[in-house]
């Protein structure tokens, strides 16, 4: 299940914030090299700027009902793929069945078998569509409000604590292999969502 606090984007915004430094001190006199120091108790950045990390899934499993909207969307998941599974069963009976009576058929019989084949064949991936769609929406009508408070106590730390960004260290691909523990936010997002049950 996706959640995005910070997207791709936030990479780009270090990155950004690490050329607009490199940017200044190009612009700077050469007569006056001093550069800003970090704020006592600033967490890593270049510049004093403050950078937090989570780690979504953790939090998720952790927040107040997600369990119970996980475990109702893998119901009905499982239930859309049994109903796929009887048709895809119903189209390889059918296949099977022409494939067996192919040879005493005539071309005209033979023509509107595979015809018959080729629209249980359409009709098949058309619902293995509506149930993709079905199935996404209503993973974000279970899991979005979960999802909204959770990013709402990250940004109310984010504010507060006033970190430039917080990464999402359980997302693919985020390329952050270690951090600092102390720049770890996961437990008081965790403390915030159990002290608002």
């Amino acid at each position: 299940m996706k959640l995005a606090v910070l997207g791709t984007w936030a990479l780009a915004a270090v990155l950004a914030v690490g050329h607009a430094d490199a940017a200044a001190a190009q612009q700077r006199p050469a007569a006056k090299p001093a550069q800003p120091k970090p704020a006592a108790g600033d967490a890593g950045g270049a510049a004093g700027t403050k950078i937090g990390f989570v780690n979504i899934q953790a939090i998720l499993k952790q927040t107040p009902g997600y369990a119970k909207a996980e475990s109702t969307f893998a119901k009905e998941l499982d239930g859309y793929r049994t109903e796929v599974q009887k048709l895809q069963a119903t189209l390889d009976s059918a296949a099977q069945d022409f494939e067996a009576q192919s040879a005493v058929l005539n071309p005209s019989q033979r023509a509107s078998k595979r015809k018959d084949l080729e629209a249980q064949q359409e009709k098949l991936q058309q619902r293995t569509q509506e149930l993709q769609q079905k199935a996404a929406s209503r993973e974000r009508e279970l899991l979005d409000p979960i999802q909204a408070r959770v990013n709402s106590v990250i940004e109310g730390i984010r504010a507060a604590g006033n970190y430039a960004i917080i990464f999402d260290v359980s997302a693919p691909g985020n390329g952050i292999v270690t951090g600092d523990k102390s720049l770890d936010l996961t437990q008081r997002v965790l403390d915030q969502l159990q002290a608002s049950k």
